[in-house]
């Protein structure tokens, strides 16, 4: 078996060093006030004020009456009786120090004053005089320290009674340690309530801004889609326009082809730069940089969209069919970006192909369907992977509706989605997009 190596001896004195420290301390520590109600919030030091006059009131008439001590004596150490649990509000330890040395001259101005069965060093009120400080150092400070205050002043009262103790006189200590035993156990009960509270409200501090986090997250992931949507969708345009530029010129010159494919090259190098700042974006949370606000694009612009596809060498026909009217923000939003990805995505994949734009306006719910033809030419290679297809479906579930896309039997590909009219997600949960088209 093997054998366990002593620790350190750094590590087993840095325990009673720690604990020396925390005993010989004149630190402030204020008692908390009270949180709720307000109102009250001192009430706990109005009580300890009123307790301090009792207590001290209470030593000089037990000095007084039961062991006929008088004189300057009597009022000073039922001044430092007061004294020590006023104290015991601002620095806990120290007034605990003040009560013991109080104690003490009380249990020596006794000596020679003690009666028959009568209480020694101790008066009968002397514990419950200091009882309010121990409760104060439980309330502070860690256990392990209120556990030594209270094995200390039991320690010296035993010391006292073996050394000192009149014969005539009689010991409580039994007494002592039982109420300072039940004292120190309230006081701990009493903190670890108040920590447990302090962390509940910490927690649910730390809850809130992670919820603030996420959705800070997620507003940041609709930008990235946003982003997306835009950008690429112009990049894309202007790749495809390079592209197709020197067929539209009869003997277009090597200047000139070099230069637009010059342009093409550093078209398709910012779409790659772009998908790699969208997927930070996605995944990390960058300082919140201070953005300008934009109209959001509607249906209204349809035809401007349709036109700089056209402009790109892509044939596209548009059909509306029901009577067009305005929708909700977040519905003309959506529907326009989901007809500007499917064009774009027909610009990269499909070049030479006919592309069809379809809306239909129902009673409830808005139809779109943009098909294209097989490609009449081999589509270039688009690096990286893509965000449109998810960013189109978590738009339309966004307002409770729904998208499909894929394959046609000619070789085309359809993107097809139906949005409700009047989604009742956007009153309960507005799209921080909505709100930025100001």
């Amino acid at each position: 078996m093997t054998q366990q190596s002593a620790p350190p001896a750094e590590d087993r004195t840095r325990l009673p060093r720690g604990l020396a420290r925390e005993l010989f301390t004149v630190k402030r520590d204020p008692l908390p006030k009270m949180s709720r109600p307000r109102w009250l919030a001192w009430l706990p030091h109005v009580i300890l004020c009123y307790v301090a006059i009792p207590c001290g009131v209470l030593t000089g008439m037990q000095l007084n009456d039961h062991y006929k001590v008088y004189g300057a004596a009597v009022l000073g150490l039922s001044l430092l009786t007061s004294a020590s649990v006023v104290l015991s509000m601002f620095r806990p330890i120290a007034a605990w120090w003040l009560g013991l040395v109080t104690t003490a001259l009380i249990a020596w101005v006794l000596h020679d004053h003690v009666g028959h069965g009568q209480s020694w060093p101790w008066t009968p009120a002397g514990p419950f005089t200091l009882a309010p400080v121990i409760l104060m150092v439980a309330l502070r400070v860690p256990p392990r320290v209120t556990v030594s205050v209270i094995g200390i002043t039991l320690a010296l009262n035993g010391l006292a009674d073996i050394s000192l103790r009149p014969p005539q006189s009689q010991t409580i200590i039994g007494g002592v340690a039982l109420l300072f035993g039940f004292v120190g156990i309230l006081g701990y009960a009493l903190r670890a309530t108040r920590l447990a509270r302090s962390k509940l409200v910490e927690q649910e501090t730390l809850t809130e801004e992670e919820r603030a986090r996420r959705t800070l997250l997620e507003e940041r992931s609709r930008i990235a889609r946003e982003l997306h949507d835009v950008v690429a969708h112009h990049m894309s345009v202007i790749s495809i326009q390079a592209q197709v530029a020197p067929h539209l010129v009869e003997n277009p010159s090597d200047e000139l082809k070099e230069n637009l494919a010059g342009i093409r090259e550093n078209a398709l190098e910012a779409l790659t730069e772009l998908r790699r700042v969208l997927g930070v974006l996605r995944s990390e949370q960058p300082d919140d940089p201070a953005t300008r606000q934009h109209p959001q694009p509607t249906l209204a612009e349809l035809e401007g969209l349709v036109d700089n596809v056209r402009g790109a060498g892509l044939e596209v026909t548009t059909e509306i069919a029901g009577i067009r009217r305005p929708l909700t923000p977040g519905v003309e939003l959506t529907a326009y970006r989901i007809v500007q990805e499917a064009l774009s995505n027909a610009l990269r994949h499909a070049p030479g192909s006919r592309v069809e734009v379809g809306i239909a306006y129902g009673p409830r719910d808005l139809h779109l369907c943009v098909a294209n033809t097989a490609p009449t030419r081999s589509a270039p290679s688009s690096p990286g992977a893509g965000h449109g297809l998810l960013g189109m479906r978590e738009r339309a579930g966004m307002l409770g509706g729904e998208l499909a896309a894929g394959p046609r039997p000619d070789g085309g590909y359809e993107v097809s989605a139906v949005l409700p009219m009047d989604p009742q997600e956007l009153s309960a949960v507005p799209d921080p997009e909505t709100k930025r088209a100001t």
